[in-house]
């Protein structure tokens, strides 16, 4: 069973919820790509570059005493990158433009990185036996 499907329609609700974003992804903490709704960015070089800056981030966070890593928001002169630990293995990514409200971006971001934490941890917790067949 995938729950690609059950993820992209989070970040489309994320799309619905925030004006201005531009697109989101959900990617593993090593940087491959679980789902996306990305138009105009590659999304497996975001992922990869979203790995690298969380590795910073957690990085940074530990070394200076603020417990673990749970957000990062870059702001450059086109509008923000956001990026929100959804669980224990993955993140999620916002791109949204320069009129972005951040608060708003922050708010909602947060509850859908929360669900889709959850559903990739649930997702991985498969029973240990295999299936009995009832034929």
């Amino acid at each position: 069973m995938t729950i690609e499907p059950d993820i992209r329609d989070e970040l489309l609700a994320l799309r619905d919820q925030v004006r201005h974003l531009q697109g989101g992804m959900v990617a593993s903490a090593d940087g491959m790509v679980i789902a996306h709704d990305l138009r105009d960015i590659e999304p497996d070089g975001l992922a990869a570059l979203t790995a690298a800056a969380i590795g910073v981030a957690k990085r940074l966070t530990e070394a200076t005493g603020q417990g673990t890593f749970e957000e990062s928001l870059t702001r450059g002169t086109g509008g923000y990158i956001a990026a929100y630990s959804a669980g224990s293995r993955a993140v999620l990514t916002a791109v949204a433009g320069p009129d972005t409200n951040v608060g708003r971006l922050h708010l909602q971001a947060r509850r859908t990185a929360a669900r889709i934490g959850s559903l990739m941890d649930n997702s991985h917790r498969a029973p240990l036996s295999a299936p009995k067949n009832h034929s």
